[in-house]
């Protein structure tokens, strides 16, 4: 997962205010319930040391997502004052809460829009006489996007109108298009819903390399909620995947650990790589918990296990952080991936590793670890 989203946030400098605020509107008095769970944060930021001008300037914020329909969330990050990063959940966070801290809280929005895949939704409706196929239109509805944070953030959409007597002809002129728009779209996976009829004929009219991808979907397909096309489709068919990208990134890792290979893995070892700017792709089994702490200095390429290490390489007064957003940082300020990879695809000693950009005689060996998960 590419992480250049959260660049602008990173431009800033610290401290900042972090919130994640629960603002579906699928309960009575929504914007009352949301209020209510502001009025909360917002305390609490003040008790932990946010000024006035940052929390209103959050405050503005709050709730304006208000043609977002459903469960959903936000995530909110300020500094000195102004709004950096305005992030859209596609579903509410287990628990508002607030943080005003050195770095931001991200890790949780980034978890939101793991495992990010690409894909490319169809509805094809038909409508007309019961017993015939020469009469009435045929509908056509697609649309791209990122799974999940598409659901509440939907791409651009296209709609057609055919008449049903020119539709076997006029689904091949759409098949192109629809595969040009899914290759733009690098799309992992083709959702295709609604008539049978209709949607057989189409998915025969597509490019075979678009064929492939085709997942037919059944159930309700509403064109008109303002969420994502065959939103709970999506869901079904692409929950507990990986995208192609990632998968393809652990393969490598894979590869490269079998050869001892520009790879490495274990913590030490990773934020050594993190420390010469070597990563190019972090794997994670989960991210770390909040009590697992490094230290840092003001780079984010300066981060160690303990603060002689960093007083060592000449940091003046490292401080301490959540290896969450040490590690969310280093990523974003090194151009680094990130891949959440489960144990049972990919089991990493000590839960982390690293893809490597090259490698130098101070990289850390393999062995080590590679005896310990032995």
């Amino acid at each position: 997962m590419r992480l250049s989203f959260l660049e602008p946030l990173y431009a800033e400098p610290g401290p900042f205010a972090s919130v994640y605020l629960d603002t579906s509107r699928d309960v009575q008095h929504p914007e009352r319930a949301i209020a209510l769970r502001w009025r909360r944060l917002r305390d609490d930021l003040t008790r932990q040391g946010a000024d006035r001008a940052l929390v209103n300037a959050m405050e503005e914020a709050v709730g304006a997502d208000t043609e977002v329909p459903g469960m959903h969330g936000q995530a909110l990050f300020a500094a000195h004052g102004t709004l950096v990063l305005d992030g859209e959940l596609p579903r509410p966070p287990e628990h508002d809460r607030a943080r005003y801290s050195t770095l931001p809280d991200t890790m949780a929005l980034v978890t939101q829009h793991v495992p990010e895949i690409p894909y490319l939704a169809v509805i094809v409706h038909y409508g007309g006489l019961p017993t015939a196929e020469t009469h009435g239109w045929v509908t056509l509805e697609a649309e791209t996007g990122t799974w999940p944070a598409s659901n509440v953030a939907p791409g651009e959409r296209l709609h057609r109108r055919v008449p049903v007597a020119t539709w076997h002809r006029t689904a091949v002129e759409l098949g192109h298009r629809l595969d040009e728009w899914a290759r733009r779209a690098h799309a992992d996976a083709v959702l295709v819903g609604g008539d049978e009829w209709a949607g057989n004929v189409l998915v025969r009219r597509l490019p075979r390399s678009l064929r492939d991808k085709v997942v037919r979907v059944g159930g309700h397909t509403p064109t008109d909620t303002g969420r994502a096309l065959l939103e709970p489709q999506l869901d079904t068919v692409l929950r507990g995947r990986m995208a192609a990208h990632d998968r393809e990134l652990v393969d490598i890792f894979i590869g490269r650990r079998a050869l001892e290979g520009p790879a490495t893995e274990g913590l030490s070892a990773t934020l050594a790589a993190l420390q010469r700017g070597q990563v190019s792709a972090l794997l994670l089994n989960r991210p770390p918990t909040s009590s697992l702490r490094l230290w840092a200095g003001p780079e984010p390429t300066q981060l160690a296990l303990t603060e002689a290490e960093l007083v060592s390489f000449g940091v003046r007064a490292p401080r301490e952080e959540r290896a969450d957003e040490a590690l969310v940082w280093a990523l974003v300020g090194t151009g680094a991936e990130l891949v959440l990879v489960p144990e049972s695809e990919l089991e990493l000693y000590e839960g982390v590793g690293a893809l490597l950009r090259y490698t130098d005689p101070g990289t850390p060996s393999w062995r080590a670890p590679m005896a310990h998960g032995a």
